[in-house]
């Protein structure tokens, strides 16, 4: 509704009867929301032979867009492989690791080779994991938070180091996070604490990325 909105204003057919628009209207109106609602595309089957002309035809044209090539299925032999422990990969490296050679066939190795080639060394990466860090962190302007509560060793009640990650969108505040934690925690929120700087922030402190934050609550003080 908020991108509608801004293109309406943008085309000036606020209040307008869309019956009414002309072809002009819908003109501006599309572009509108263009402009309001970033898009990006993910130029999938970036390994095959014509795609780098296509790519760089698809940049210049399409300025107002952020095109990423890709290769999705790159990206499922690699998660496949690495999930049989045959290579080390993790989503987003410009390479992997063979563990050992002798488990893999040569047909295996040859398309392992290809990715490795058409791929990775041609493109830094096979782009599904660039696409959605850009479209999370870039086009949508959202940042990492990680809530923990232990301050001192990052850690959540079992013990895990960092063991969970929020996407949260730029200017949310403390309180807010405390009520994507829990409800509860939320309602009795007293304050949290910055884990990396060890300060004290209150409940309108706007997150910044990669924030570590420890919230305090009523009913876990009472605890």
């Amino acid at each position: 509704r908020y991108h509608v909105e801004k293109a309406l204003e943008y085309a000036g057919l606020a209040g307008k009867l869309l019956t009414s628009w002309t072809r002009e209207d819908l003109r501006r109106f599309a572009k509108g929301i263009r402009l309001s609602k970033p898009m990006l595309i993910a130029a999938n089957k970036a390994d095959i032979p014509e795609a780098e002309d296509n790519i760089k035809r698809m940049k210049k044209e399409l300025r107002d867009y952020v095109v990423v090539p890709t290769s999705a299925v790159a990206e499922l032999a690699l998660r496949r492989a690495a999930r049989a422990g045959v290579i080390r990969y993790i989503p987003g490296d410009n390479d992997f690791e063979i563990v050992d050679e002798e488990t893999l066939s040569r047909k295996q190795l040859q398309a392992l080779e290809y990715i490795r080639e058409r791929v990775l060394k041609k493109w830094g990466s096979t782009g599904v994991q660039e696409a959605i860090n850009k479209t999370f962190l870039e086009l949508l302007g959202m940042i990492t938070v990680y809530p923990v509560e232990d301050a001192n060793r990052f850690t959540d009640g079992r013990g895990r180091i960092l063991p969970d990650a929020y996407l949260v969108s730029r200017g949310t505040t403390a309180r807010e996070l405390a009520y994507m934690v829990h409800t509860d925690l939320g309602k009795t929120f007293l304050y949290a604490i910055n884990a990396r700087t060890k300060t004290r922030i209150g409940e309108d402190y706007e997150l910044r990325d990669n924030d570590v934050i420890k919230i305090v609550a009523a009913a876990a003080k009472k605890g």
